[in-house]
Order: structure tokens, then sequence, then C-alpha cells
């Protein structure tokens, strides 16, 4: 069964970094999508960024340039640099999984995926 810990979300200032984590387990040998979903007040849970088990990274257009997803297996975590944060990123920030999302992880829809970490707040003030 695969777990997700989400940590790493503050308060920032608009213009500042922020480097979210994402500890997994239960992954093992399945060929796991995995990713960053946010959740503004009052909007649906979006997707941010995510590896596909290729390894390639995609990305939402407003984050593009700005954000960098990536994955040390060897300390089983996931990563979320966030730079240049704008107040429009301030959101409930979610690591999921699925293994058969494949490439499609950003635009599934979030009750079907098969992993949520828990939700860590980022806010950001302009």
């Amino acid at each position: 069964e695969a777990r997700l810990m989400a940590s790493g979300g503050g308060s920032v200032q608009s213009g500042e970094s922020l480097r979210l984590s994402c500890i997994y387990s239960g992954l093992g040998d399945e060929r796991y999508a995995v990713g960053w979903f946010r959740q503004a007040p009052g909007k649906e849970r979006e997707g941010v960024a995510a590896i596909e088990p290729d390894g390639g990274a995609s990305y939402t257009e407003s984050v593009k340039g700005r954000f960098t997803i990536s994955k040390d297996n060897a300390k089983s975590t996931l990563y979320l640099q966030m730079n240049s944060l704008k107040p429009e990123d301030t959101a409930m920030y979610y690591c999921a999984a699925d293994k058969s999302a494949g490439r499609y992880l950003l635009i599934s829809p979030p009750g079907t995926l098969d992993a949520w970490g828990q939700g860590t707040l980022v806010t950001v003030s302009s």
C-alpha cells in the first residue's frame, strides 16, 4: 500500500522560494507516477507537477520555469522546488501517487488516484 507524507509548506513573500518534500513508501516495483497537486480556497484541486514512470517531468503551464519537481529514490522522497512564488500560488499542496496514470497524472481526476499525502499549506503574500 502506497503511503505519502508531505511537508515544507509555510508563509513567504512574493518572489521568495519554498521546497516541499513528500516521503513515500509502499511503491515497490510498480511503475508509479508521482506528483504534486494544489487546491486554493474555493477552487478545484489541480495538478501542478508530476514525474512519469519513465522519469519524464510535466508541469501545469502556470508554474513552468518557476517550479521544479524531483525525486530521490535513495531517500524515498519527492520534492517540489518553488521559486519566484506569487500570491496566486497560495494553496494547500498535496503529493500523490498512482500506478495507472502513466504520463497523465496531472490531468487525472483526483478521486481516481491511488494514494495521497496530507496537505501542506503554502501562503504567499504580496
